[in-house]
This record gives structure tokens, C-alpha cells and sequence, in this order.
């Protein structure tokens, strides 16, 4: 018998028990698709993640000093631009204040920074202008808001150019940012950026302990980091545990390794259901075994060896994991789609994913497949033939 010939009986005899083989492949339906579901979202997660990290600044350094008696003069903010891996740096202090315009009022952050701000963290207006340093030299009370402060504070109406209260002070509004979504740092729509000199008597702290400094490149963002700290040793001598410079390669890098652990664990979990389903498989396919102990006795009759036997048996094990696989990939990615169509979650799909389901669903009818089809393959002819 070949292949061919051993593949058309086993579709025969899935064909003939529709609802007993569609039983039976539901486990590694819903295995395949729950291993797609689980992994895409997790890859979509960190895509989204990385990619909402990454517009928080480009080739982005942070200092920040810790304890009141750590603190940077503008001398030494000045030093970090002298060198040559260092792009620009930004100083800034930040803290929380009340922002008012009419009846509306809401709890928002406030940063003071300069005009390089705007370039290292990436961040520009969609309507009027960022800070400048001449706003800074000046102590200019001018702001500019972040698109959810202007949607709580000035509904639909365009900001820019109307005037608003913070903690009781009249600041002009020069600008809107883009629209960035939140983050885990700094940089999402609900706040308000100010000049540096004016945000220091508004939050009454001339403290410099936040600085953002831009690498020139992505390659030199290791050397810029051993600089910096570098200067911080020399300025804050024995004092290390007082201050932290970080990077986003280093946070990208940490986040990649968490993510790539959960990632493993959902797709772990979802796995044992394939496990659960190749039980499925086994089970029926020993049922199987007893119901066609005749046919395989005159099988091995007229002349079927053991491994004929044992090879035909594998096949309809394969065949219906193969079939559930292939059922599984689709509403894998049907589900997939849906989640992405209805809510705000990234789902991202992939070949690889959906072929290492597809492979294990294969792998899981060939182990769990084994053991009835050797026990079909050792029956005796006459003892079959006898069965009743």
C-alpha cells in the first residue's frame, strides 16, 4: 500500500465519524488558535510598547539626582555639551500644579524646559510654536500644552493664543503638541511645558537634578553614557548610588527580554491544550483500534505486514491533527483580526508563529498517535479475526 492509498483511507474513515473526528480535532483547534492568539498579542504588545518608548526621544540619555544636596549649575549642563558624542542637552524640572481656563480646571504636570526640549524628546506642535530660549531669558509666562490639557481645558476650541491660570497666574498659550498617547515617562498629552527660568519660580525649586541629553547616533550612545558619568563622578565624587544615568537602548533591551519571557509563557499555556487534544487523538484512535480489529485481522490475512498496519494508523492520527491545525491557523488568525477590529490591543501575526502552531499540532498527532497505532500493528490475525 503507499502513501497515496494510506492517506484516501484516512480521510475515508475521518468522513465516515464526521462528528466523532471534528470532536476529536477540537482540542488542537483550539490549541493552534489559542497559541496564535496568545503569542501575536504578545508580539503586538512589545511592538507597541517599543515603539511608544522609542518616540519618547531619539537616541535619548536621562540624569536624574537624587537627595537635596545633589544638584547641576548651568556650568555643568554646559560641560555635557562639550563633548564630542553629545548631540544636545536639555535640562528640565518638573512638578504638579492646578491648570484653569473658565469653569474647567484639572491636576496636570508641569515642565520647565528649554528649547532644545523640543529635539531631544522628539516632540513637536501641531498649532503654534515650542519654547524658545528667548521665552527663557526673559521668564516669559507662555505655555505650551499637551492635546489632552487643551481638549479638558479648552474643549474644542483652539488654544493657542488665549490665556489660562495656573495656580492663579495668567500664562499665554503658544502651542499644542502632537498627540504622542500616554507613556511611563514624560511626555504624554496631559502636561504643560513652560521656560525653564519661569517654571523655576513658578514650582519655586532653582535645583537642576533632571537633565535629557541626545547622542549623536545610535552607535554612540554606549560611549556618550561612560562620558556623562564620567563628568557626574568627577562633579559627585563617591556619591554614585545618588544619581542614575539610563539610555533607551538599555531599557529596550530589558523590555525585549521581559516581553520575550511572557511571550514563551502564553504560548506555553496555551500549548497544554494541544497536549489535552493529542490525549483526544489517542483516545479515539484506540476506540478505533477495537472497532476495525476484524478489518485489521483480514488485512494482515492476505498478506499486510505490521508496518503496513502501523504506518496506516499513524496517518489517520496525523491527518487529523493536521486537519485541526490547519483549522486552528485560520481562526487563529480570524480571532486575531477580530480582537485588532474591536479593541485597542495590537495583535500582530506571523508566519513563524502560525508554522511552529501548525508543526506541533503535526508533532502532537505523531506522539499521541504511536501508541494505538503499534498496539493495531501487533494484533494477532487469528485472534483478530475471532474478535467479536
Amino acid at each position: 500500500m503507499n502513501i497515496l492509498q494510506s492517506f484516501r483511507m484516512a480521510f475515508r474513515s475521518i468522513v465516515s465519524n464526521k462528528l466523532r473526528s471534528f470532536l476529536t480535532m477540537l482540542g488542537i483547534i483550539i490549541g493552534v488558535a489559542s497559541v496564535i492568539v496568545l503569542v501575536s498579542i504578545g508580539k503586538g504588545s512589545t511592538e507597541a510598547v517599543t515603539q511608544r518608548i522609542s518616540s519618547l526621544g531619539t537616541n535619548l540619555i536621562t540624569v536624574n539626582l537624587r537627595g537635596d544636596n545633589l544638584t547641576l549649575k548651568e556650568e555643568d549642563v554646559d560641560s555635557f555639551t562639550e563633548l564630542n558624542t553629545i548631540e544636545d542637552v536639555a535640562p528640565y524640572v518638573q512638578g504638579y500644579v492646578t491648570a484653569k481656563n473658565g469653569t474647567n480646571n484639572t491636576s496636570v504636570q508641569l515642565i520647565g524646559a528649554t528649547e532644545a526640549y523640543s529635539s531631544v524628546k522628539d516632540i513637536k506642535p501641531q498649532s503654534g510654536r515650542f519654547i524658545s530660549d528667548i521665552d527663557v531669558e526673559t521668564r516669559n509666562k507662555v505655555v505650551v500644552i499637551g492635546s489632552e490639557t487643551a481638549t479638558t481645558l479648552f474643549s474644542f476650541l483652539d488654544p493657542v493664543g488665549q490665556d489660562m491660570q495656573i495656580d492663579g497666574v495668567t500664562y499665554k498659550v503658544i502651542g499644542v503638541l502632537e498627540s504622542k498617547g500616554t507613556s511611563t515617562s514624560t511626555g504624554g498629552d496631559n502636561l504643560i511645558i513652560t521656560p525653564f527660568s519661569t517654571a523655576q519660580r513658578a514650582l519655586q525649586s532653582t535645583d537642576i537634578q533632571n537633565v535629557y541629553i541626545q547622542a549623536k547616533s545610535e552607535d554612540t550612545i554606549d560611549q556618550a553614557v561612560i562620558e556623562v558619568k564620567t563628568i557626574l563622578n568627577r562633579l559627585f565624587p563617591e556619591k554614585s548610588d545618588y544619581y542614575n544615568v539610563s539610555n533607551q537602548k538599555d531599557l529596550m533591551s530589558t523590555l525585549n527580554e521581559v516581553a520575550g519571557t511572557m511571550t514563551a509563557m502564553l504560548g506555553g499555556i496555551a500549548s497544554i491544550s494541544l497536549i489535552v487534544g493529542g490525549i483526544g487523538i489517542m483516545n479515539i484512535m484506540l476506540v478505533s483500534v477495537s472497532e476495525r480489529t476484524k478489518e485489521i485481522g483480514i488485512r494482515k490475512a492476505i498478506g499486510a505486514k505490521r508496518k503496513n498496519i502501523l504506518f496506516q494508523f499513524l496517518i489517520e492520527a496525523v491527518v487529523l491533527s493536521g486537519l485541526g491545525g490547519i483549522i486552528g491557523v485560520g481562526l487563529g488568525i480570524g480571532i486575531g483580526r477580530l480582537i485588532a477590529n474591536l479593541t485597542s490591543i495590537t495583535v500582530a501575526t506571523s508566519i513563524p508563529v502560525m508554522a511552529i502552531a501548525f508543526g506541533f499540532s503535526i508533532l502532537v498527532g505523531v506522539v499521541f498517535g504511536v501508541f494505538p497505532a503499534n498496539k493495531a500493528s501487533k494484533l494477532h490475525p487469528i485472534q483478530a479475526l475471532r474478535f467479536d
